[in-house]
């Protein structure tokens, strides 16, 4: 089975507010919403970790508004930069104990 795949380019810098905390980027909607502020925190992400191609990912968050729109555009960005597994909590739900349990 084939999926054709459009990959786009965006030229971008940070935002100086990008500082994640111990518990990821916790920021309001509205600031995550602005054009290209989700994408460019996930790709430095990406950026910073330096993972080879085919690694795996867990992804989850607590379920608040926003988490299946910020959960689906981390999978496009990580399949962009070659992820391959991801491990996603259901519906996008993922404890921190469940993430921890699912690293270890």
């Amino acid at each position: 089975m084939s999926t054709e795949t459009n990959i786009q380019t965006v030229n971008c810098t940070a935002f100086k507010d990008q500082k994640p905390g111990t518990a990821g980027l916790r920021k309001k909607v509205a600031v995550i919403r602005q054009p290209h502020y989700l994408e460019t925190y996930v790709q430095a992400v990406f950026n910073t970790l330096k993972l080879p191609a085919g690694s795996a990912l867990v992804i989850g968050g607590d379920g608040r508004f926003f988490n299946p729109e910020a959960i689906q555009t981390i999978i496009q960005i990580a399949a962009a930069n070659a992820i391959g597994k991801l491990i996603i909590g259901k519906d996008g739900l993922l404890s921190t104990p469940a993430a921890s349990h699912l690293i270890r």
